[in-house]
């Protein structure tokens, strides 16, 4: 069995991001798809922590200024900022305390935070790569096809034949 009917496979693209990114493909577009409205300014939530907070101030701008936040994105959104608020919390707590920590029986044990701080990080994975956070969720959404430029060492080669031949 594949998986649950309905969601299987790679995540379908937008029609607006198929026709940005001129690849409509063999099908006929689907004109009648919903259209959510994008979100240009959005607060923060009042529970969310200190980490948290600090990301979505930086994030949020830039995802709305980008065009990139839908209104059925904003609990993708709180989760994100909040498991990374997590993963910081965790983090610190690994600073402070170290890989291992004393357990119950008087022995050491491995420290819980390093769970906390994994379970946190492949949440950001998930919901970050539904926010295009990452560049191949980044290009999936907003099919962005960018040339790339010519090789940036390709200069540092030509200049070391030069040395390799001149010496």
């Amino acid at each position: 069995m594949a998986g649950v009917a309905g969601r299987s496979g790679r995540r379908l693209k937008p029609v607006a991001k198929k026709q940005l990114a001129g690849n409509p493909g063999k099908r006929k577009l689907n004109k009648d798809e919903p259209d959510f409205d994008l979100v240009t300014n959005i607060e923060c939530p009042e529970w969310m922590g200190v980490y948290g907070a600090q990301l979505w101030a930086t994030g949020a701008p830039e995802l709305c200024r980008e065009k990139v936040l839908a209104a059925t994105d904003i609990q993708n959104l709180e989760v994100y900022c909040a498991a990374y608020d997590q993963f910081r919390m965790a983090s610190d707590e690994i600073t402070k305390n170290g890989i291992v920590v004393p357990g119950a029986q008087g022995g050491v044990v491995k420290n819980p935070a390093l769970t906390a701080r994994n379970e946190a990080a492949r949440q950001m994975a998930t919901y970050g790569g539904m926010l295009g956070l990452d560049p191949s969720s980044l290009q999936r959404l907003t099919g962005a096809t960018k040339k790339r430029d010519e090789n940036p060492f390709s200069g540092l080669l030509q200049c070391g034949r030069a040395i390799a031949i001149a010496g």
